[in-house]
C-alpha cells in the first residue's frame, strides 16, 4: 500500500553574501510511490505534497525565510495553494510544464495574490519560457549545461527584472564563477564540503572557546573558567545571549556566568559553549549559512533522539556530533587534527572520525536530508524506526529553533 505522505528535505538558498534567504523544500514519497522530479530532486505528486504540508500545519514556514516549493502542473492548478500564506512562498515551476493560456492566467492570478514565481532549470528553449514575464526568480542549473552556455544564459537574463539563482552549485569553483557572472543567489551545498584543507593551527577566534570546553569537560574550578571568559568579553556576551534566547526555554534571565552555572550546571553549559565554537567567527571566516547548517544538524539529531526515546546524555551527545560534523570546513583543517584539541567521549569521536556507532546512523540521516535527491532517507528512517511524520516534525522544529537563536 502506498503511503500518502513524504519525507521533507531541504536545500538552502543564499544571497551573494552567503546569507540564508530561504529553503527549497524537497519531497520523497514515503511509500511505494514512483519518484518524479527534476534531475536528482524529487517532487512528490500533488496528493502526497498536499497531505504532507497539511500534516505539518504552518510549522514548515521558518522565521522570515522564504519557502521554495517545486510544483508541477497539477499542483499549480490545485485549490490548496489558496490556503497557503503567499508572501512567504515561492512556487518553483517545473521546466516540463507546457503553458496553456489557462495556466498562464492561473499563474498571473497566483502572483497577484502575493506568491513569488520561480522558473526552475530555466532555458529560453523550454516551453516554460512563456512564464518569464510573470517570474520573480529564475534558476539556472550549473550542472545541466557547459560553462559557455551558462554564461550566455546568465548574461541574457541580466536585462530582465528578476532575481537570478544558480542552482546545484556543488564546488567553490562553481560558486566563484557564478558570483563573477553577477548571479544574485545560490543554491547547493558547496560551502559545506571541505576542499583543500590548508590551516596548520587552530584559528585564534576559536582558541578561548576550545579552552573553555575542555575546562568544563574536566570539571575545572569555576574561577578558572571565569578567568578565560574575562579575557574574551565578546565570548561572554555571546554565551549569555544564547543562554537567554527563546531557544533555551528558561524561565529566568541569566545575568552572569556563575549564575548560568547555578541554573544550568556544567553539562548544559558545555552544550551552549559548543554553539560558540561553531559560531565564534565574526570575521567572515565562515559563511553564515554554514554556521546555521551546523547548528541545524545538531538540533535535528538531538530531536530525533528525543523522538526515539534515547537517554538524556545520548541526546546531548547527538547534538554535539551534529554540531561538530562541519568543524573541518569551519576550521579549514582535517577532522582528526581538530579532535586532538577536544576532550571528547569515544562515541562522539567514533561518529565524527569513522562514522561508527549508533550516532553515525543519525548523522547519515541528517546529511541525507540536505542532499537534493534525499538518497537513502527512507531506508535510514526504517533502520532507526522513524516515520516520515516524525522525521519531518523534528526537521522543521530544528530549523525553527535555529531561527530563535538569532544566528
Amino acid at each position: 500500500m502506498t503511503s500518502n505522505t513524504a519525507f521533507i528535505g531541504r536545500q538552502p538558498v543564499l544571497n551573494r553574501n552567503q546569507q540564508l534567504i530561504g529553503y527549497e523544500l524537497l519531497f520523497r514519497p514515503s511509500g511505494d510511490a514512483v519518484d518524479v522530479g527534476k534531475h536528482t530532486e524529487l517532487q512528490a505528486d500533488t496528493d502526497v505534497l498536499v497531505n504532507t504540508l497539511n500534516n505539518m500545519g504552518t510549522s514548515w514556514l521558518i522565521g522570515n525565510k522564504l519557502a521554495f516549493i517545486n510544483i508541477g502542473e497539477a499542483m499549480l492548478n490545485s485549490e490548496f495553494l489558496e490556503l497557503l500564506p503567499p508572501r512567504r512562498i515561492i512556487l518553483d515551476i517545473s521546466p516540463r510544464i507546457v503553458p496553456s493560456n489557462e495556466l498562464l492566467s492561473r499563474t498571473r492570478h497566483l502572483r497577484s495574490m502575493g506568491f513569488g514565481i520561480a522558473l526552475d532549470d530555466f532555458s529560453f528553449e523550454s516551453p516554460a519560457a512563456a512564464f518569464l514575464e510573470l517570474a520573480n526568480y529564475v534558476k539556472l542549473d550549473i550542472q545541466n549545461q557547459d560553462t559557455t552556455r551558462f554564461q550566455m544564459l546568465a548574461a541574457r537574463l541580466r536585462s530582465y527584472p528578476l532575481i537570478r539563482i544558480a542552482e546545484r552549485v556543488e564546488t567553490h569553483a562553481q560558486f566563484h564563477l557564478c558570483k563573477e557572472l553577477g548571479m544574485d543567489g545560490f543554491q547547493g551545498y558547496y560551502f559545506a564540503k571541505p576542499e583543500t584543507l590548508t590551516a596548520k593551527v587552530i584559528h585564534p577566534t576559536f582558541s578561548n572557546t576550545l579552552e573553555l570546553l575542555n575546562l568544563l569537560r574536566l570539571d575545572a574550578d569555576i574561577r578558572d573558567i571565569e578567568q578565560v571568559l574575562k579575557r574574551d568579553v565578546a565570548l561572554s556576551y555571546k554565551l549569555l545571549r544564547y543562554v537567554n534566547s527563546a531557544a533555551a526555554g528558561l524561565n529566568t534571565s541569566i545575568s552572569s556566568f556563575s549564575h548560568a552555572v547555578t541554573v544550568l550546571g556544567y553539562q548544559k553549559l558545555y552544550r551552549w559553549l559548543t554553539l560558540l565554537l561553531v559560531t565564534a567567527s565574526d570575521d567572515n571566516h565562515a559563511p553564515p549559512a554554514l554556521q546555521k547548517t551546523a547548528v541545524t544538524r545538531g538540533r535535528f539529531m538531538e530531536l530525533l533522539g528525543i523522538t526515539l526515546g534515547e537517554r538524556h546524555d545520548v541526546n546531548d551527545n547527538l547534538f554535539i556530533v551534529g554540531l561538530f560534523s562541519l568543524l573541518d570546513v569551519l576550521f579549514d583543517m582535517p577532522m582528526d587534527k581538530i579532535i586532538e584539541h577536544l576532550q571528547l567521549p569515544a562515541p562522539i569521536t567514533d561518529a565524527l572520525l569513522h562514522e561508527r556507532g549508533a550516532m553515525s546512523h543519525y548523522l547519515r540521516l541528517t546529511r541525507a536530508c540536505e542532499d537534493g535527491s534525499l538518497d537513502g532517507v527512507p531506508q535510514l528512517c526504517d533502520q532507526l524506526g522513524l516515520s516520515s511524520e516524525q522525521l519531518n516534525q523534528a526537521h522543521i522544529s530544528a530549523l525553527a529553533w535555529v531561527e530563535e537563536l538569532g544566528l
